[in-house]
């Protein structure tokens, strides 16, 4: 545990051994724990945190979800809310929990030092309240994955190299462990130890670099009860479908003849042609008591890797939780309107180097065609003390040019973005309505999207290119969910809406799936630090091919 209430910590980020798959290596650790420490408040608490960087690599702490209100300054990004701290640096963090009860989590937010660096964030409800469902007999984290038997360090500097994908990881683990399937890991698989007719509460994390995994326990039903942090009306399924940084809220009855069953979990691998990790990695859910157990342990179902259907129809029935208690505010009268394309892309490979991704090409990622590229120092900083020269403002409200964003054949022409550090400035007391549009370039695959600073609200999705005319028909206005975190389906979209309330900086994540999208996170800020100041959602910049439509044809295709 970090700490509780409004107590300050002392954190330190230090290598530890760390022995998984038959080897040991250092790794990056919070408080020599892996998974790091958990994080216990209640809702509206405020923390404190002293971050001390005793490992060798720079680092910053992120805490994924937590809004922040007017305190942009603690979110952790490295180069857009802060620069990174240096080993032997300190830094503190004031974590401010105003609306989120449920669960998040918090993790390192530079390079791929979150890996191994990252830990849970339980937010009870505010004292003298309750659950909105009958309190749980007691509850567990959950956090799903991966390990690489080489140093993490080793795979991020490989694939920023080559240009290619990284190295696919080693195993996938529940709670740091890779469980029973793995080589010299069965002793240390992770066992939940239940009581037979009771209710438990398990707070489920996708905590993996990049994939989407697919999640059950063999023979008993999940219920979902909350995302994001946020309520949901219950949801009853045989598995769940999990993005990158999402969490989910679960309650599990345990009304199964006593005995050892696996929990599983293994990835939702979408483009065509990618390696992926295959793996399954298993904990047990063990009853006490005396009993004849099988051997081994029953197996869940678990939906087929590339099974899109699975995942997007499990993620397109949450709901909001919507009563009384804990209503929606689903912002109605937009302000303003904003297309974004999430692509994969490529570059040019450097004179006299050989690149590993297609065509002898560097893998890339871009919004609106821009892969955002790192300043010197952090956007938030500059955006403050008005330095001239860090980044611009000329990222696009829609797609500079527009094609068939999701047919099966592209030209090569469009997978080349524009690089440059772009926000996107919002008035303060916008109504967002941003449209996120998947595209088939390079390999057409879903896109974990994530927003710094605010929570939204899903109001739609579906397949091939939004239609202005026809998909805005079939939003939820009602009880969509409110969420942090989403997956953009593979040749797909999803509509969004939030309202721009907290000034600061908000980060667009673009978190990778199966692809090596080192270059392509989004980035937005919002500042109180002038009269009728304003906000801003950073991108990446835009490419330019000659066959392209231009911009004036974007409303005309959008309703085809």
């Amino acid at each position: 545990m970090i700490m509780k209430h409004k107590a300050a910590a002392y954190v330190e980020v230090e290598e530890t051994p760390y022995t998984r798959l038959c080897s040991t290596k250092k790794i990056l650790t919070v408080n020599g724990q892996f998974p790091g420490p958990t994080l216990y408040v209640s809702k509206g608490e405020t923390v404190v945190v002293d971050v001390y960087n005793k490992g060798n690599y720079n680092i910053t702490i992120h805490w994924h979800g937590v809004n922040m209100p007017r305190n942009p300054w603690s979110d952790g990004p490295e180069y857009v809310t802060q620069c990174p701290i240096q080993p032997g640096g300190k830094f503190r963090q004031k974590i401010i929990f105003s609306v989120e009860e449920g669960s998040l989590w918090w993790h390192a937010h530079s390079d791929w030092s979150r890996a191994t660096v990252h830990g849970a964030i339980i937010i009870y409800p505010k004292k003298g309240t309750g659950y909105p469902f009958p309190k749980p007999h007691a509850e567990f984290p959950i956090l799903l994955g991966e390990w690489w038997k080489k140093d993490i360090m080793e795979v991020l500097v490989e694939f920023v190299q080559n240009g290619g994908d990284p190295q696919i990881s080693d195993a996938f683990t529940i709670n740091g462990q890779p469980g029973d399937l793995y080589p010299c890991s069965k002793s240390e698989t992770f066992k939940l130890l239940v009581d037979y007719g009771k209710t438990y509460l398990l707070r489920i994390i996708n905590v993996d670099m990049q994939d989407i995994l697919f999640f059950s326990i063999a023979k008993h039903q999940i219920t979902i009860v909350g995302t994001d942090a946020s309520y949901s009306k219950p949801l009853a399924r045989d598995y769940i479908a999990i993005s990158p940084g999402q969490t989910i809220d679960a309650l599990i009855q345990t009304n199964q003849p006593p005995g050892h069953y696996y929990m599983a979990a293994r990835a939702y691998s979408s483009a065509e042609g990618a390696e992926y990790n295959n793996t399954t990695t298993t904990a047990i859910v063990q009853y006490n008591g005396n009993y004849t157990r099988s051997s081994p342990p029953f197996l869940p179902f678990l939906p087929d890797y590339n099974d899109t259907n699975a995942s997007v129809n499990f993620t397109g029935s949450l709901r909001s939780l919507a009563d009384k208690d804990y209503p929606v505010d689903v912002p109605t009268n937009i302000t303003t309107q904003l297309v974004f394309t999430v692509s994969v892309n490529t570059l040019p490979c450097s004179l006299n180097k050989t690149c590993e991704g297609p065509n002898g090409t560097r893998l890339s990622s871009s919004l609106n065609n821009i892969s955002f590229v790192n300043p010197k120092i952090d956007v938030l900083e500059a955006y403050y003390y008005q330095i001239n020269g860090v980044f611009g403002t000329r990222f696009p409200s829609f797609p500079p040019f527009v094609f068939n964003f999701t047919a099966d054949y592209l030209s090569l022409l469009l997978e080349l973005p524009n690089k440059g550090t772009e926000v996107k400035v919002l008035e303060y007391g916008s109504v967002v309505e941003l449209v996120l549009q998947g595209t088939n370039l390079v390999a057409g695959t879903d896109h974990p999207i994530h927003l710094h600073g605010h929570s939204f609200y899903v109001v739609g999705w579906g397949f091939g290119n939004f239609d202005k005319d026809k998909d805005p028909l079939g939003y939820n206005l009602v009880d969509p969910p409110l969420l942090n975190t989403i997956a953009v389906p593979k040749k797909g979209w999803t509509t969004i809406r939030f309202k721009t309330e907290n000034p600061g900086t908000s980060l667009v994540d673009a978190l990778p799936s199966r692809t090596s999208l080192y270059v392509g996170n989004g980035h937005g800020v919002h500042s109180e630090k002038w009269p009728n100041s304003k906000g801003t959602i950073t991108t990446a910049t835009s490419g330019h091919a000659s066959m392209l439509k231009p911009l004036s044809m974007l409303g005309e295709f959008l309703s085809n």
